[in-house]
């Protein structure tokens, strides 16, 4: 009986120069991404060299609270919130601290570590910013949770106030490449994303910027936003699957596939090796049954809800966790 041998590519090559802080090239990146189907398990178990050197078995835990819902001006394409969106979703200003304080005990009983507070919005006003101080130093008094805010762009002066309020790690991300950033928003610029980005390293809060992949980008362009993230040295990097969302400007975009999702997260721990790389929106409906799997290069979920979608039941998450053999931290 004749047999077939599968060709393998040799990922571990970027194993190596990920554990080595080796910059993984264009080229190398365009084949991560373009990798054939029946490598996928090779390529994980490589990715999953440089993820267990780094962070072991161990899985971190992030809760979103949609502190501020609809009500904003800016037209990003993917967004349920945007002033351009036709959606029934439910809007309201910033919530009471009360909420906010509930919301942080819920993490807690979550197992999150990290309680992510997030506004829609272009940037807080003065007034948000206040409220937000105030709920912040009342959370960290009682309760041993890491604060991440997600408030917009921000100057310098209201990034040095969280900080000083006990803030941990502030979120903004670049969402895709600069080349394609024109065709998701208008209404902001590329560089105003990095700029806020620059102004929270400059405060002393840890930097977390990430991407969302799935928005008609080019491979060239998803690479483009790894290295980017690189070269910005943030800590924590959430990667988001596009979940289209009927009513926004991308709402018939369904181009992505769980394989491919598994490659994109590949490419961004080689690219990234030391950092935090989190599955965040979207997980549930692009990597489906493969979710797991993509634990194997990632070492960080959200559990939960996410803004305005629904996540997976959070006992099934801890369910995932256990089967892989994997704890949370």
């Amino acid at each position: 009986m004749e047999t077939t041998q599968m060709q393998t590519s040799n990922w571990d090559q970027f194993a190596r120069k990920a554990l080595k802080n080796e910059r993984i090239t264009k080229e190398e990146g365009l084949q991560i991404l373009n990798a054939r189907n029946e490598e996928i398990l090779s390529l994980m178990q490589s990715a999953y060299k440089v993820r267990y050197h780094y962070f072991g078995n161990k899985v971190k835990l992030n809760m979103i609270i949609n502190a501020k819902s609809g009500l904003c001006p800016e037209d990003c394409g993917y967004c349920s919130q945007s002033i351009t969106a036709n959606t029934r979703i439910e809007k309201y200003t910033l919530l009471e601290k009360d909420v906010l304080l509930k919301g942080a005990e819920e993490a807690m009983k979550r197992q999150a570590s990290t309680y992510c507070i997030v506004m829609s919005g272009r940037g807080a006003t003065n007034r948000e910013i206040d409220q937000i101080v105030d709920a912040v130093k009342e959370i960290k008094n009682e309760m041993p949770l890491k604060i991440c805010a997600c408030l917009g762009i921000l100057s310098q002066e209201k990034v040095d106030r969280l900080k000083d309020a006990g803030v941990d790690r502030y979120n903004h991300n670049i969402n895709t490449s600069k080349t394609h950033h024109d065709q998701i928003t208008t209404t902001h610029t590329y560089d105003d994303r990095v700029n806020t980005v620059e102004n929270v390293k400059i405060a002393g809060i840890s930097p977390c910027s990430g991407v969302i992949v799935g928005m008609g980008e080019t491979d060239s362009e998803v690479y483009e936003m790894a290295k980017e993230l690189r070269q910005l040295s943030v800590d924590s990097i959430p990667v988001n699957f596009l979940h289209s969302i009927p009513g926004t400007k991308l709402e018939n975009m369904d181009e992505l596939t769980p394989l491919y999702c598994l490659k994109v997260l590949a490419l961004f721990r080689f690219m990234n090796p030391d950092k935090e790389i989190r599955i965040s929106g979207g997980r549930e409906m692009n990597l489906r049954s493969l979710q797991g799997m993509g634990l194997y290069a990632a070492n960080s979920i959200f559990v939960g809800d996410y803004l305005t979608t629904e996540g997976q039941e959070f006992s099934s998450d801890y369910q995932m966790i256990e089967d892989l053999g994997f704890e949370i931290e």
